[in-house]
């Protein structure tokens, strides 16, 4: 039996998953689709103050932007799989989360997007792996600054590279790479309430340069490190 499942069915399903962002966009970038999770992260009550709008409306300009430019390249064919990301919610908190962006297709056509973006949850600390698992956490915790291989993290849990890829997937939902990525971002999230310049904290957080670290701040974040800057300005510490 062939059966088919609306975007509208899939919008009702992903109602009752309050830790999955659900949406589907048609070309010119409006919301069609939204789920109540999406809903009620904008600061918003009713579906209809969603659908319809784009996100460039509905979000601050520097991250509607940016969630713009990762529409447009879903419009040309390119799917954009477990994206690192943290979200700020309309109280200014980060949640990071994982992203994934479809080109949705009509008799071949692309006709829109279709995505979710679903939190990170906790760590599986049953996963017989978790107490090796934690010295690699606890290691790039400790040397985020540094140049980390991952030889090295592999032999701290006493695994081969390819079981800590998959380990590190099981246990903590990301890569090893992800996991670092999100550790130097944290650090550099904090160190922006301070005053030391963008260069210092990039070079503090294991950049190479800052323009490396502009490039995956805004990749991760949505907006560069001074927009983040400007965004906390009144909780500098």
């Amino acid at each position: 039996m062939d059966v088919k499942i609306s975007a509208g069915e899939l919008q009702l399903l992903f109602d009752a998953l309050p830790d999955v962002v659900f949406f589907v966009k048609d070309r010119a970038g409006r919301y069609t689709h939204a789920n109540l999770t999406l809903v009620r992260r904008l600061g918003l009550k009713r579906r209809e103050d969603v659908l319809g709008r784009s996100v460039t409306e509905l979000f601050p300009s520097t991250l509607g932007t940016s969630y713009a430019s990762q529409d447009r390249r879903a419009l040309l064919g390119e799917s954009i799989e477990n994206q690192l990301e943290v979200h700020i919610l309309p109280n200014r908190a980060p949640g990071w989360c994982l992203t994934c962006k479809y080109p949705l297709r009509s008799r071949a056509e692309i006709c829109g997007v279709v995505g979710i973006s679903r939190d990170l949850n906790k760590p599986d600390g049953k996963h017989p792996t978790y107490p090796r698992l934690i010295r690699v956490m606890d290691y790039l915790q400790d040397h985020y600054a540094e140049s980390v291989r991952v030889g090295t993290l592999a032999g701290l849990a006493e695994v081969s590279v390819a079981q800590l890829e998959r380990h590190f997937r099981r246990v903590f939902q990301l890569t090893p790479q992800q996991a670092l990525t999100k550790v130097r971002i944290e650090a550099a999230m904090r160190l922006l309430l301070g005053r030391d310049s963008v260069a210092d904290i990039g070079l503090a957080c294991g950049f190479t340069d800052q323009s490396a670290f502009a490039r995956q701040f805004k990749a991760t974040v949505g907006m560069t490190p001074r927009e983040y800057r400007g965004l906390y300005a009144g909780a500098r510490i």
